[in-house]
């Protein structure tokens, strides 16, 4: 094993101590090591061009923001084999939240994510890739049918 000499402010330290505490890491190697390795997985995720993925696009628009209502409306209907399905919050009279669920390949997932959180009015966005192996299949789902030809969504370990 490797040893790594790290220094940070007292702020960042208090703030690491809380998020062990809250945790249950007993010490700061521990907490360190996994958070480095979400932050590996996330980089490694985020950075990937090819392959399937399921991604979570969460943002907040200001919905008086000149047609973008009818902008977003457009590019899910553009894009609308990415949307799995998307769910929208009213926060309050100007702000709206949106969270939707994506499924395609990375690339494609990727710069139509973009597309959205950089539409003006549209603030607070993010994404979220979850890498996954789409296997096609036909099989029964019950003891009494045809079986069918249909898709399997394995999240990759």
């Amino acid at each position: 094993m490797q040893r790594v000499t790290m220094s940070m402010s007292d702020e960042f330290a208090k703030e690491l101590d809380v998020f062990m505490r809250e945790n249950g890491y007993e010490n700061r190697s521990e907490a360190l090591r996994d958070l480095a390795r979400g932050g590996l997985d996330r980089a490694r995720t985020e950075h990937s061009e090819s392959g399937q993925c399921l991604a979570a696009l969460v943002y907040i628009f200001d919905h008086g923001t000149r047609e973008i209502p009818k902008r977003l409306a457009e590019s899910y209907h553009t894009h609308h084999e990415l949307s799995v399905a998307t769910m929208h919050v009213h926060l309050d009279h100007d702000n709206c939240l949106e969270i939707a669920v994506l499924r395609g390949q990375t690339h494609a997932v990727k710069e139509f994510s973009q597309n959205v959180m950089t539409q003006r009015g549209v603030r607070h966005g993010r994404v979220t890739f979850v890498p996954v192996d789409v296997i096609d299949a036909e099989h029964k789902h019950h003891a009494h049918g045809d079986a069918l030809a249909h898709s399997h969504i394995h999240p990759k370990p």
